[in-house]
């Protein structure tokens, strides 16, 4: 459970420092359906730039932002449907789009869901703590984003390998960044970096995504409920929800899974990662440049024994088609060749690293079970290719400038030609096997308690179902919050 302790001494701190800057805090409901947001907060909407450092940007922590950079309001789920041309299956493949969030990125979600319920029972006083995000690159930068409009001071902690841009935006807008040896595969060190700045620091409050709560909290109501809108605006009151499929990463998003299978209960969690890194199917371990997904461990929060199936992508894949959907000669190709529509390349701008790791996990999915077009499976684009830019030019580099023949064999190659295998349907103790991994993580070297590691397992209800239910009272603490700064009367 999500501890909602409220400490009063500090939680007077923090109203008054919210009343002085402005903030008025969004709850869960307000992001899963905005259109109980207040009038008062619509009306000042419209003058504010999607990553404006203002403090009403908070109520852009939503999939329902209009797809617009400045001013935009609310409308549906943005949402991207990949076309079978381009995944040479019949399923209806849709991603929902982290584009249209502030920072480009769902993770100020995530970062809002692991913040919130500390501050608004006192837990984390802006006045004295400084938020600690650790990270393989997008969670921080939300992290940092959060703490910007709070008035608080972050730091942010990402591998010293990932994309140049991260710690270039970082550098604007995190008080502090941490930059750990390796790659995304290196969240052991991360996690170390965490330790030290404990045993170092007495005012930082550490918001791990990957064993925060209020990570899953805010997936399953509000990433959940925008897959279950997405799927009905684009199947009807038809078709069949066959499942969703997702990186693991901090396995936050994979919360979303729960909520799908609540409301469509044949539906089925996919968990992807890096074939280089192969942590869920072989125990295995490796460095790979699918950016921002971390690996070499089982994170706290991922609900393993609601998962299905495991799916292992090959990096190589994901880097290709990178320069397949940004790359001129890319562009061309899918313009002249599959005749898809402009509109539909330039959105491919939308998609990030993890992003295509997630389609291409999608397309394996529908193969494996052998889906057609009455069929649905949803995942998600965390990020879009704005992150990536240095990426296609190391590849150029290191490749060469890229042709019309070299993105039609990338097309046959990495997509249409993508097989069914490194890949496993997970029985029942394969599931536990890989719950069984938690520990050695989170018992041995981060001091979790093994009675929580087996009430995850064995206590079903109790542990994962009760927290899902703890949005009311978190969204309770919220508008008492806000009614006693008094910023919305």
């Amino acid at each position: 459970m999500i501890d909602l302790k409220v400490n009063q001494a500090s939680l007077e701190r923090t109203v008054k420092h919210a009343r002085e800057r402005g903030i008025i805090i969004p709850t869960f409901k307000q992001m899963s359906d905005p259109s109980f947001v207040p009038e008062k907060i619509l009306a000042k909407l419209g003058g504010i730039g999607l990553w404006d450092v203002d403090p009403l940007n908070l109520f852009r922590v939503s999939w329902h932002n209009e797809p617009v950079e400045r001013g935009g309001l609310y409308g549906g789920v943005n949402y991207l449907e990949i076309p079978s041309a381009l995944t040479g299956v019949k399923a209806r493949i849709f991603a929902l789009t982290g584009k249209w969030f502030p920072t480009g990125c769902h993770k100020v979600g995530a970062s809002f869901g692991c913040l919130v319920p500390r501050l608004v029972t006192g837990q984390f006083d802006p006045t004295f703590h400084k938020a600690v995000w650790p990270s393989t690159g997008n969670y921080c930068r939300g992290g940092a984003f959060n703490s910007a409009l709070l008035g608080c001071e972050s730091v942010a902690i990402l591998p010293e390998g990932m994309s140049r841009e991260r710690f270039d935006w970082l550098k604007t807008i995190a008080g502090e960044i941490i930059a750990t040896p390796g790659s995304e595969s290196n969240v052991k060190e991360i996690f170390d970096k965490v330790w030290e700045l404990r045993g170092t620091r007495d005012n930082i409050m550490i918001f791990n995504q990957f064993e925060e709560l209020g990570n899953c909290l805010w997936h399953y109501h509000v990433t959940g409920s925008a897959m279950a809108k997405a799927f009905r605006s684009m199947m009807g009151e038809g078709g069949n929800f066959a499942g969703l499929c997702l990186t693991s990463g901090s396995g936050g998003t994979l919360s979303a899974g729960d909520y799908v299978k609540d409301h469509f209960p044949h539906a089925k969690i996919a968990v992807a990662e890096a074939l280089q890194c192969p942590t869920l199917l072989e125990n295995g371990f490796g460095a790979h440049h699918i950016e921002g997904i971390g690996d070499k461990h089982v994170p706290w929060i991922h609900n393993v024994k609601n998962s299905d199936m495991i799916i292992d992508i090959d990096d190589r894949n994901t880097l290709a088609l990178l320069r397949l959907f940004n790359e001129p000669s890319g562009k061309a190709y899918l313009a002249e060749e599959l005749k898809l529509d402009a509109e539909f390349i330039d959105k491919l701008s939308w998609v990030g690293i993890s992003g295509i790791a997630n389609i291409l996990s999608a397309i394996k999915f529908a193969k494996y079970y052998e889906l057609g077009s009455n069929d649905a499976v949803a995942t998600v684009l965390t990020d879009s290719a704005v992150m990536y830019g240095s990426r296609l030019e190391e590849l150029t580099a290191a490749l060469g400038a890229y042709s019309g023949g070299r993105a039609m064999a990338d097309h046959e190659r990495y997509m249409l030609g993508l097989s069914t295998d490194y890949m496993e349907e997970l029985t029942y103790p394969a599931k536990k096997r890989v719950h069984n991994l938690k520990y050695f993580t989170w018992v041995e070297q981060q001091g979790r308690d093994m009675e929580d590691l087996n009430a995850q397992w064995y206590d079903y209800d109790n542990y994962w179902n009760a927290m899902h239910k703890q949005v009311d009272a978190v969204d309770a603490l919220i508008e008492s919050f806000n009614e006693q700064t008094g910023l919305l009367k």
